[in-house]
Protein backbone atom coordinates (compact mmCIF):
# COMPACT_ATOMS: atom_id res chain seq x y z
CA UNK A 1 0.00 0.00 0.00
CA UNK A 2 -0.36 0.90 -0.59
CA UNK A 3 1.46 4.39 2.42
CA UNK A 4 3.15 0.66 4.06
CA UNK A 5 14.51 0.36 16.85
CA UNK A 6 16.76 2.90 16.70
CA UNK A 7 18.06 3.73 19.21
CA UNK A 8 15.28 3.93 21.51
CA UNK A 9 13.88 7.36 22.72
CA UNK A 10 12.49 7.01 26.51
CA UNK A 11 12.01 4.18 28.54
CA UNK A 12 8.29 4.06 28.08
CA UNK A 13 8.91 3.67 24.51
CA UNK A 14 10.91 0.91 25.23
CA UNK A 15 9.39 -0.81 27.62
CA UNK A 16 6.47 -1.10 24.61
CA UNK A 17 8.56 -2.03 22.25
CA UNK A 18 9.71 -4.93 24.54
CA UNK A 19 5.90 -5.84 25.17
CA UNK A 20 5.06 -5.84 21.94
CA UNK A 21 7.94 -7.43 20.76
CA UNK A 22 7.06 -10.03 23.28
CA UNK A 23 3.04 -10.41 22.16
CA UNK A 24 4.88 -11.12 18.55
CA UNK A 25 6.87 -14.01 19.70
CA UNK A 26 3.72 -16.27 21.11
CA UNK A 27 5.98 -17.07 24.13
CA UNK A 28 9.13 -17.48 22.04
CA UNK A 29 7.20 -20.25 19.64
CA UNK A 30 9.17 -19.23 16.76
CA UNK A 31 12.03 -20.65 18.19
CA UNK A 32 12.89 -24.56 17.08
CA UNK A 33 15.56 -27.07 17.57
CA UNK A 34 18.36 -27.13 20.53
CA UNK A 35 20.52 -24.29 22.31
CA UNK A 36 23.59 -25.38 20.10
CA UNK A 37 21.79 -23.60 17.34
CA UNK A 38 23.44 -19.92 15.72
CA UNK A 39 20.95 -17.33 15.78
CA UNK A 40 19.52 -15.51 12.55
CA UNK A 41 16.65 -12.55 13.33
CA UNK A 42 15.13 -11.47 10.88
CA UNK A 43 13.66 -8.14 11.85
CA UNK A 44 10.03 -6.71 10.76
CA UNK A 45 9.30 -3.24 10.97
CA UNK A 46 5.35 -2.90 10.52
CA UNK A 47 2.67 -0.53 12.80
CA UNK A 48 1.25 -2.86 15.84
CA UNK A 49 -0.80 -0.02 17.16
CA UNK A 50 -2.51 2.67 15.94
CA UNK A 51 -4.93 3.21 13.77
CA UNK A 52 -3.58 0.66 11.16
CA UNK A 53 -2.26 -1.96 13.74
CA UNK A 54 -4.54 -4.82 12.49
CA UNK A 55 -2.81 -4.83 9.04
CA UNK A 56 0.27 -5.00 10.64
CA UNK A 57 -0.62 -7.50 13.30
CA UNK A 58 -1.75 -9.91 10.31
CA UNK A 59 1.75 -9.37 8.82
CA UNK A 60 3.63 -9.91 12.14
CA UNK A 61 1.54 -13.16 12.75
CA UNK A 62 2.18 -14.13 9.04
CA UNK A 63 5.94 -14.29 9.47
CA UNK A 64 5.78 -15.71 12.70
CA UNK A 65 4.39 -18.42 11.01
CA UNK A 66 6.59 -18.85 8.59
CA UNK A 67 9.49 -18.49 10.47
CA UNK A 68 7.92 -21.26 13.11
CA UNK A 69 7.39 -24.17 10.40
CA UNK A 70 10.89 -23.45 8.93
CA UNK A 71 12.44 -24.29 12.28
CA UNK A 72 10.07 -27.06 12.55
CA UNK A 73 11.64 -28.55 9.64
CA UNK A 74 15.10 -27.69 10.13
CA UNK A 75 15.08 -25.67 7.07
CA UNK A 76 18.52 -24.67 7.53
CA UNK A 77 20.68 -26.87 9.30
CA UNK A 78 22.62 -25.77 12.38
CA UNK A 79 20.65 -22.19 12.51
CA UNK A 80 18.02 -21.07 14.59
CA UNK A 81 15.63 -18.52 13.09
CA UNK A 82 13.92 -15.59 15.80
CA UNK A 83 10.83 -12.85 14.48
CA UNK A 84 12.20 -9.18 16.17
CA UNK A 85 9.13 -7.33 15.44
CA UNK A 86 9.12 -3.57 15.80
CA UNK A 87 6.35 -1.27 15.92
CA UNK A 88 6.97 1.54 13.42
CA UNK A 89 3.38 3.25 14.34
CA UNK A 90 3.03 3.98 10.86
CA UNK A 91 5.35 6.59 10.89
CA UNK A 92 8.39 8.08 9.16
CA UNK A 93 10.77 8.65 12.79
CA UNK A 94 9.56 5.98 14.46
CA UNK A 95 10.36 3.34 11.84
CA UNK A 96 13.89 4.74 11.35
CA UNK A 97 14.56 4.42 15.05
CA UNK A 98 13.13 0.18 14.67
CA UNK A 99 15.65 0.23 11.42
CA UNK A 100 18.64 1.91 13.55
CA UNK A 101 18.13 -0.84 16.21
CA UNK A 102 17.80 -4.19 14.11
CA UNK A 103 20.68 -2.76 11.85
CA UNK A 104 22.52 -2.51 15.49
CA UNK A 105 21.78 -6.30 16.24
CA UNK A 106 24.93 -8.55 15.03
CA UNK A 107 22.46 -10.87 14.80
CA UNK A 108 19.85 -9.58 12.51
CA UNK A 109 20.12 -10.68 9.00
CA UNK A 110 16.93 -9.45 6.92
CA UNK A 111 13.58 -7.32 7.76
CA UNK A 112 10.49 -7.50 6.46
CA UNK A 113 8.52 -4.65 6.02
CA UNK A 114 7.06 -1.71 6.39
CA UNK A 115 3.34 -1.12 5.35
CA UNK A 116 3.35 2.24 4.56
CA UNK A 117 5.56 3.34 1.16
CA UNK A 118 6.83 6.68 3.23
CA UNK A 119 7.80 5.11 6.20
CA UNK A 120 10.56 2.88 3.97
CA UNK A 121 11.87 6.33 2.75
CA UNK A 122 13.11 6.38 5.84
CA UNK A 123 13.83 3.13 6.42
CA UNK A 124 15.98 2.18 3.14
CA UNK A 125 18.95 4.21 3.93
CA UNK A 126 19.41 2.28 7.57
CA UNK A 127 19.04 -0.99 6.12
CA UNK A 128 21.01 -0.70 2.87
CA UNK A 129 23.74 0.85 4.74
CA UNK A 130 24.18 -2.39 6.75
CA UNK A 131 23.56 -4.15 3.94
CA UNK A 132 20.43 -5.60 5.44
CA UNK A 133 17.65 -6.76 3.05
CA UNK A 134 14.53 -5.75 2.87
CA UNK A 135 11.70 -6.78 1.61
CA UNK A 136 7.97 -5.38 2.20
CA UNK A 137 4.80 -6.94 1.55
CA UNK A 138 3.10 -4.02 1.33
CA UNK A 139 5.13 -1.01 -0.02
CA UNK A 140 3.34 -0.24 -3.29
CA UNK A 141 4.73 3.15 -4.44
CA UNK A 142 7.38 2.80 -7.36
CA UNK A 143 9.92 5.05 -6.58
CA UNK A 144 11.32 2.55 -3.97
CA UNK A 145 12.75 0.55 -6.00
CA UNK A 146 12.86 2.48 -9.19
CA UNK A 147 13.74 5.91 -8.09
CA UNK A 148 12.34 9.40 -8.26
CA UNK A 149 12.10 9.19 -12.02
CA UNK A 150 10.60 5.92 -12.45
CA UNK A 151 8.61 6.70 -15.42
CA UNK A 152 11.11 7.65 -17.39
CA UNK A 153 14.31 6.58 -16.14
CA UNK A 154 14.23 3.67 -13.66
CA UNK A 155 17.14 3.26 -11.87
CA UNK A 156 17.51 1.20 -8.77
CA UNK A 157 18.59 2.72 -5.74
CA UNK A 158 19.14 -0.05 -3.35
CA UNK A 159 20.16 -3.45 -4.36
CA UNK A 160 18.97 -4.84 -1.21
CA UNK A 161 15.04 -3.84 -1.57
CA UNK A 162 12.57 -6.16 -2.61
CA UNK A 163 9.18 -7.04 -2.40
CA UNK A 164 6.00 -9.33 -2.81
CA UNK A 165 3.46 -7.19 -3.42
CA UNK A 166 2.93 -4.97 -7.08
CA UNK A 167 3.07 -1.42 -7.24
CA UNK A 168 0.85 1.79 -8.23
CA UNK A 169 2.52 2.06 -11.89
CA UNK A 170 -0.21 -0.72 -12.25
CA UNK A 171 -2.61 -0.68 -8.85
CA UNK A 172 -3.87 3.61 -10.50
CA UNK A 173 -3.92 1.98 -13.94
CA UNK A 174 -5.82 -0.70 -12.84
CA UNK A 175 -8.91 1.18 -10.81
CA UNK A 176 -8.68 3.88 -13.78
CA UNK A 177 -9.98 1.04 -16.20
CA UNK A 178 -12.52 0.27 -13.75
CA UNK A 179 -14.06 2.97 -12.98
CA UNK A 180 -14.37 4.02 -17.33
CA UNK A 181 -14.44 0.97 -18.43
CA UNK A 182 -16.35 -1.47 -16.36
CA UNK A 183 -18.27 1.10 -14.25
CA UNK A 184 -18.77 3.77 -17.03
CA UNK A 185 -17.88 6.23 -14.69
CA UNK A 186 -16.76 9.30 -17.39
CA UNK A 187 -15.91 12.34 -14.68
CA UNK A 188 -14.67 12.17 -11.39
CA UNK A 189 -13.04 13.98 -8.52
CA UNK A 190 -9.70 13.12 -7.08
CA UNK A 191 -8.62 13.39 -3.44
CA UNK A 192 -5.30 12.40 -1.85
CA UNK A 193 -3.37 13.19 1.72
CA UNK A 194 -0.08 14.41 0.46
CA UNK A 195 1.58 11.21 1.66
CA UNK A 196 4.00 9.28 -0.37
CA UNK A 197 1.68 6.41 -1.06
CA UNK A 198 -1.72 8.71 -1.63
CA UNK A 199 -0.47 11.17 -3.67
CA UNK A 200 1.92 8.64 -6.07
CA UNK A 201 -1.34 6.60 -6.62
CA UNK A 202 -3.62 9.52 -7.34
CA UNK A 203 -1.10 10.42 -10.13
CA UNK A 204 -0.98 7.12 -11.51
CA UNK A 205 -4.46 6.89 -11.50
CA UNK A 206 -4.78 10.15 -13.17
CA UNK A 207 -2.91 9.63 -16.06
CA UNK A 208 -4.50 6.54 -16.76
CA UNK A 209 -8.06 7.69 -16.20
CA UNK A 210 -7.05 10.96 -18.97
CA UNK A 211 -5.69 8.39 -21.58
CA UNK A 212 -8.24 6.58 -21.48
CA UNK A 213 -10.91 9.68 -22.51
CA UNK A 214 -11.98 10.43 -18.44
CA UNK A 215 -12.38 13.88 -16.98
CA UNK A 216 -11.48 14.83 -13.99
CA UNK A 217 -13.34 17.70 -12.64
CA UNK A 218 -11.83 18.45 -9.30
CA UNK A 219 -8.36 17.72 -7.69
CA UNK A 220 -8.15 18.42 -3.90
CA UNK A 221 -5.85 17.36 -1.14
CA UNK A 222 -6.26 17.05 2.48
CA UNK A 223 -3.74 17.09 5.50
CA UNK A 224 -3.16 13.07 7.00
CA UNK A 225 -4.25 14.69 10.22
CA UNK A 226 -7.66 16.44 9.03
CA UNK A 227 -11.03 15.38 10.84
CA UNK A 228 -13.67 17.78 9.12
CA UNK A 229 -13.48 17.11 4.81
CA UNK A 230 -16.12 20.00 4.87
CA UNK A 231 -14.15 22.62 2.66
CA UNK A 232 -12.96 19.70 -0.25
CA UNK A 233 -16.54 18.39 -0.36
CA UNK A 234 -18.20 21.33 -0.79
CA UNK A 235 -15.95 22.02 -3.59
CA UNK A 236 -16.66 18.53 -4.92
CA UNK A 237 -20.72 18.77 -4.92
CA UNK A 238 -21.28 21.29 -7.46
CA UNK A 239 -19.16 19.38 -10.28
CA UNK A 240 -21.52 16.19 -11.06
CA UNK A 241 -19.06 13.96 -10.45
CA UNK A 242 -19.85 10.45 -10.65
CA UNK A 243 -17.50 9.12 -8.48
CA UNK A 244 -14.44 10.21 -6.44
CA UNK A 245 -11.21 8.49 -6.58
CA UNK A 246 -9.31 8.98 -3.29
CA UNK A 247 -4.93 8.40 -2.50
CA UNK A 248 -4.82 7.70 1.46
CA UNK A 249 -5.37 4.92 3.92
CA UNK A 250 -8.88 4.15 5.71
CA UNK A 251 -8.02 6.53 8.62
CA UNK A 252 -8.58 9.39 5.86
CA UNK A 253 -10.71 8.16 3.48
CA UNK A 254 -13.49 6.19 5.79
CA UNK A 255 -13.87 9.38 7.21
CA UNK A 256 -13.89 11.19 4.10
CA UNK A 257 -17.03 8.99 2.89
CA UNK A 258 -18.67 9.17 5.43
CA UNK A 259 -18.78 12.79 5.15
CA UNK A 260 -19.77 13.07 1.60
CA UNK A 261 -22.30 10.94 1.76
CA UNK A 262 -24.06 12.90 5.01
CA UNK A 263 -23.76 15.81 3.11
CA UNK A 264 -25.27 14.60 -0.13
CA UNK A 265 -22.60 13.27 -1.95
CA UNK A 266 -24.22 10.03 -2.49
CA UNK A 267 -21.50 8.59 -5.24
CA UNK A 268 -18.71 5.84 -5.21
CA UNK A 269 -15.62 6.49 -2.98
CA UNK A 270 -12.88 4.35 -4.73
CA UNK A 271 -9.48 4.35 -3.45
CA UNK A 272 -6.01 1.65 -3.48
CA UNK A 273 -5.02 -1.20 -0.82
CA UNK A 274 -4.67 1.40 2.18
CA UNK A 275 -8.50 1.39 2.33
CA UNK A 276 -9.09 -2.63 2.24
CA UNK A 277 -9.74 -3.47 5.51
CA UNK A 278 -12.26 -3.59 8.11
CA UNK A 279 -11.21 -0.17 9.55
CA UNK A 280 -11.96 1.44 6.62
CA UNK A 281 -15.56 -0.37 7.10
CA UNK A 282 -16.00 0.69 10.72
CA UNK A 283 -14.82 4.37 9.86
CA UNK A 284 -16.97 5.05 6.77
CA UNK A 285 -19.68 2.96 8.26
CA UNK A 286 -23.69 2.82 6.64
CA UNK A 287 -22.44 4.87 4.38
CA UNK A 288 -19.17 2.39 2.85
CA UNK A 289 -22.06 0.62 0.72
CA UNK A 290 -21.33 0.64 -2.84
CA UNK A 291 -17.64 1.87 -2.39
CA UNK A 292 -14.68 0.11 -4.36
CA UNK A 293 -11.22 -0.52 -3.44
CA UNK A 294 -8.40 -2.19 -5.37
CA UNK A 295 -6.12 -4.54 -3.53
CA UNK A 296 -2.76 -6.53 -4.29
CA UNK A 297 -3.40 -9.96 -6.02
CA UNK A 298 -6.52 -11.93 -5.74
CA UNK A 299 -8.52 -13.30 -3.26
CA UNK A 300 -6.71 -15.47 -0.75
CA UNK A 301 -9.70 -17.73 -0.25
CA UNK A 302 -9.76 -18.36 -3.88
CA UNK A 303 -6.46 -19.55 -4.56
CA UNK A 304 -5.42 -22.99 -4.25
CA UNK A 305 -1.71 -21.63 -3.78
CA UNK A 306 -2.83 -20.30 -0.26
CA UNK A 307 -5.08 -23.20 1.31
CA UNK A 308 -2.33 -24.47 3.07
CA UNK A 309 -1.41 -20.98 4.64
CA UNK A 310 -5.09 -20.16 5.58
CA UNK A 311 -5.43 -23.44 7.22
CA UNK A 312 -2.34 -23.26 9.44
CA UNK A 313 -2.68 -19.85 10.26
CA UNK A 314 -6.16 -20.48 11.59
CA UNK A 315 -4.77 -23.55 13.74
CA UNK A 316 -2.68 -21.10 15.28
CA UNK A 317 -5.60 -19.46 16.77
CA UNK A 318 -3.78 -15.52 16.25
CA UNK A 319 -6.32 -13.57 17.97
CA UNK A 320 -5.70 -11.26 14.60
CA UNK A 321 -6.93 -11.59 10.91
CA UNK A 322 -4.13 -12.26 8.46
CA UNK A 323 -5.77 -9.30 6.28
CA UNK A 324 -4.68 -7.96 3.83
CA UNK A 325 -1.10 -8.30 3.42
CA UNK A 326 -0.51 -11.71 5.70
CA UNK A 327 -0.27 -13.76 2.73
CA UNK A 328 2.63 -11.40 1.06
CA UNK A 329 4.18 -11.10 4.39
CA UNK A 330 4.55 -14.79 4.73
CA UNK A 331 5.87 -15.43 1.78
CA UNK A 332 8.31 -12.05 2.11
CA UNK A 333 9.44 -14.64 5.12
CA UNK A 334 9.37 -17.28 2.94
CA UNK A 335 11.98 -15.75 0.21
CA UNK A 336 14.40 -14.83 2.92
CA UNK A 337 14.43 -18.30 4.24
CA UNK A 338 14.78 -19.26 0.69
CA UNK A 339 17.57 -16.84 0.10
CA UNK A 340 19.04 -18.02 4.04
CA UNK A 341 19.62 -21.40 2.92
CA UNK A 342 22.62 -20.43 0.69
CA UNK A 343 23.68 -17.55 2.41
CA UNK A 344 23.75 -19.07 6.42
CA UNK A 345 25.00 -22.69 5.28
CA UNK A 346 28.87 -21.81 5.53
CA UNK A 347 28.08 -18.74 7.25
CA UNK A 348 30.53 -18.12 10.53
CA UNK A 349 27.94 -16.03 11.84
CA UNK A 350 24.57 -14.01 11.26
CA UNK A 351 26.42 -10.34 10.14
CA UNK A 352 28.64 -12.07 7.37
CA UNK A 353 25.53 -13.32 5.92
CA UNK A 354 24.00 -10.10 5.46
CA UNK A 355 25.28 -9.38 1.62
CA UNK A 356 25.05 -12.84 0.40
CA UNK A 357 21.22 -12.57 1.27
CA UNK A 358 20.91 -9.80 -0.86
CA UNK A 359 22.79 -11.51 -3.37
CA UNK A 360 20.33 -15.17 -2.94
CA UNK A 361 17.03 -13.05 -3.08
CA UNK A 362 17.57 -11.76 -6.61
CA UNK A 363 17.15 -15.43 -8.17
CA UNK A 364 14.63 -16.98 -5.56
CA UNK A 365 11.94 -18.32 -7.49
CA UNK A 366 9.42 -20.58 -5.40
CA UNK A 367 5.46 -21.14 -5.28
CA UNK A 368 4.28 -19.24 -2.59
CA UNK A 369 0.56 -18.72 -0.43
CA UNK A 370 0.10 -15.91 -3.27
CA UNK A 371 1.30 -17.64 -6.31
CA UNK A 372 4.83 -17.69 -8.12
CA UNK A 373 7.37 -15.79 -6.15
CA UNK A 374 10.24 -13.97 -8.13
CA UNK A 375 11.50 -11.05 -8.71
CA UNK A 376 12.95 -8.70 -11.81
CA UNK A 377 15.85 -6.44 -12.04
CA UNK A 378 14.53 -3.85 -9.89
CA UNK A 379 13.69 -5.96 -6.85
CA UNK A 380 9.71 -5.79 -7.56
CA UNK A 381 7.59 -8.73 -7.57
CA UNK A 382 6.91 -9.84 -11.15
CA UNK A 383 3.45 -10.58 -10.69
CA UNK A 384 0.75 -8.69 -11.72
CA UNK A 385 -2.69 -9.70 -10.66
CA UNK A 386 -5.05 -7.63 -8.64
CA UNK A 387 -8.83 -7.33 -7.55
CA UNK A 388 -11.40 -4.42 -7.14
CA UNK A 389 -13.41 -4.84 -4.25
CA UNK A 390 -16.92 -3.12 -3.41
CA UNK A 391 -18.94 -2.67 0.08
CA UNK A 392 -22.01 -5.08 -0.20
CA UNK A 393 -24.10 -5.31 2.91
CA UNK A 394 -21.30 -3.84 5.16
CA UNK A 395 -18.50 -6.48 3.83
CA UNK A 396 -15.52 -5.87 0.85
CA UNK A 397 -16.81 -8.53 -2.00
CA UNK A 398 -14.17 -9.06 -4.63
CA UNK A 399 -15.74 -7.96 -8.08
CA UNK A 400 -13.01 -8.29 -10.66
CA UNK A 401 -9.61 -10.16 -10.68
CA UNK A 402 -7.56 -9.74 -13.51
CA UNK A 403 -3.51 -10.14 -14.79
CA UNK A 404 -2.45 -6.53 -15.53
CA UNK A 405 -1.24 -6.14 -19.10
CA UNK A 406 -0.39 -2.90 -20.56
CA UNK A 407 -2.37 -1.91 -23.70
Amino acid sequence: MHQRSVVRVGASLLVASLALTACGSRGGETGGGGDDKKVAKIGMIVPLSGDLAALGLGMRNSAELAIKQANESNAIPGWKLELDAKDDEAKGDVGANAATSVAGDKETVAVIGTLNSGVSEKVQPILSSAKIAQISPANTNPSLTQGPDWKTAPKRTYPGYFRTCTTDAIQGPFAARYLFETAGIKKIATVHDKKTYGQGLVESFSEEYKKLGGVIAVAETVNPDDTDYSAVISKIKPAGVQAVYAGGESPVTGPLANQMKTAGLKIPLMGGDGMFNAKYLELAAKNAEGDLATSVGAPPETLPSAKKYLEDYKAESFKDPYEAYGPYAYDAALAIIEALKVSLKDAADATSARQPTIDALGSVKFDGATGAVSFDQYGDSTAKVLTTYQVKAGKWVAVETKDFAKP
